[in-house]
């Protein structure tokens, strides 16, 4: 039976008929696995060894009492055939600290998904850097002066701190805005933290399309999240929307450049960002909306995942 640990947020919190790591559990436990969970928190290095303080546990496809936690133990990483990365966002020091754990484990020979090292070097709103040919124009700096010439330039814009998730802290300006500067202040941290500005795409109102690619090949859907009436942004946490769409033309082109990247680099499981014709993130923390596409498709996207792992990695 393989063993399997998933670090993750806690499980209590999720809403198990959106997560994708509740997905990936359930297919886990389809499959036989010996599932158990673990907080970023629990993660710690002694003598050399990556440990873990660990629960057993159980799912249910249910809106209420979705999962049963036994009794915590103590495990080494080395233990288990796959390690499932998972914590969300913010990628802080913390989160580069526990990549180093996990790393640890996979030089023990743990399988970790995605790996260590990828999760470190694909910044989810800089690695779109590697793809100038398919992302929109941007300025990334922590210089205010650098960032405001960009801004007046290219008219409306979109501001993005580098590090956050689901929308958070993301500004929609242009030269005109009064409140320009202020916004300039408050991303960059009085110009002490990166920022990415990207051109304003009008397509956002069809949608910011999520697709999935599992080693590197694209799910043949997306979901596009569309804005609601009071909000610029298309995050189901900011009140989007989410419709399902078939992949166009210029979807699978995007895909087809990122992909073999993202799969080389050790990205099993990853999600990119399309607005219009362009890349807009490439999400490899915890890429979302496989129940969604599930439910609209009759899919088993996680199903397909475990697949992947079990064909090519266990």
């Amino acid at each position: 039976m393989p063993k399997l640990a998933v670090v993750m947020d806690p499980i209590q919190s999720i809403k198990p008929h959106k997560d994708s790591s509740f997905a990936m559990l359930l297919a886990a436990q389809k499959r036989g696995y010996q599932m158990h969970y673990i907080t970023a928190n629990q993660l710690f290095v002694a003598a050399g060894q990556a440990r873990a303080h660990c629960q057993p546990v159980t799912v249910r496809d249910q809106a209420q009492e979705w999962f049963s936690l036994g009794a915590t133990e103590t495990a080494s990483l080395a233990d288990f055939d796959v390690i499932l990365m998972r914590k969300d966002p913010p990628f802080d020091m913390e989160y580069i600290m526990d990549t180093y754990v996990l790393e640890q484990a996979e030089l023990a020979g743990a399988h970790v998904i995605n790996k260590p090292q990828a999760l470190r070097d694909a910044n989810e709103k800089f690695f779109t850097e590697a793809f100038p040919e398919c992302t929109p124009d941007n300025v990334i700096s922590r210089n205010p002066d650098i960032l405001q010439d960009f801004i007046l330039d290219m008219g409306e814009v979109i501001v993005k701190p580098m590090d956050g998730m689901g929308g958070q802290s993301i500004f929609k300006t242009s030269g005109q805005d009064k409140n320009l500067n202020v916004i300039l202040e408050t991303v960059t941290q009085n110009g002490t933290k990166t920022t990415m500005i990207q051109k304003y795409i009008p397509e956002i109102k069809q949608g910011d399309k999520r697709i999935l690619l599992i080693n590197g090949q694209a799910v043949p859907y997306a979901l596009a999240r569309i804005p609601s009436a009071s909000d610029f942004r298309g995050n189901l946490a900011k009140g989007g929307t989410g419709q399902g769409v078939p992949l166009s033309k210029q979807d699978w082109r995007i895909a087809e450049m990122v992909g073999p990247k993202l799969k080389q680099m050790g990205i099993v499981f990853a999600g990119i960002d399309v607005i219009g014709d362009y890349l807009t993130e490439v999400n490899v923390t915890s890429p979302t909306c496989i129940r969604e596409l599930d439910a609209i498709y009759d899919l088993d996207i996680a199903g397909d995942l475990f697949d992947c792992i079990e064909q090519h990695i266990l």
